[in-house]
């Protein structure tokens, strides 16, 4: 039998060496199809990806479709509520067959138990605070370094670690 040519030089994709364990851990948690977790935001769209995370899919005793469990705020759930169909409809696309016959919102505050304190969206980055005596003393730190990149990420450290120290003094 010939060889196949592969590109990864022997070496073999991450994708492919934790397949299996995503699927076991996907399944667990009634997921059939890893993608429903890691492109909701494709499947679901982006507005009500904003405000819902799938969370189970669960079978009931008949094995007549499965029941779907999003977790939402509970301003969001009414919102949710209007759109089971179509979500339903979106989710189904996915699997190719009507696996889910049902969707259950559960509500959780936005506050003050373990999964409401996680939020649907991604905060940007905090930026640091650029003042011009903060910039002179973190470049007067790094000035010493010959290498120019070097000295540029260390001039954003000693800029963070100083602003950082001063917020707390």
């Amino acid at each position: 039998m010939a060889k196949r040519q592969t590109t990864t030089h022997g070496f073999t994709r991450t994708a492919g060496l934790l397949k299996g364990q995503i699927r076991r851990a996907t399944e667990s948690r009634g997921f059939a199809q890893s993608r429903v977790l890691t492109h909701w935001e494709e499947i679901a769209g982006a507005d009500v990806a904003a405000m819902s995370r799938p969370v189970e899919v669960s079978f009931g005793r008949g094995g007549l479709g499965a029941t779907l469990t999003l977790l939402t705020t509970g301003a969001q759930a009414p919102m949710l509520e209007m759109q089971k169909e179509q979500i339903r409809a979106r989710v189904n696309a996915v699997y190719g067959y009507n696996a889910i016959s049902r969707i259950r919102i559960t509500q959780t505050a936005a506050t003050g138990f373990a999964e409401g304190q996680v939020d649907f969206t991604h905060r940007p980055a905090a930026r640091p605070v650029e003042a011009p005596q903060i910039t002179a003393s973190a470049r007067a730190a790094a000035q010493d370094v010959g290498d120019p990149g070097l000295r540029a990420a260390l001039e954003r450290l000693a800029a963070n670690v100083i602003s950082k120290t001063e917020r707390r003094g």
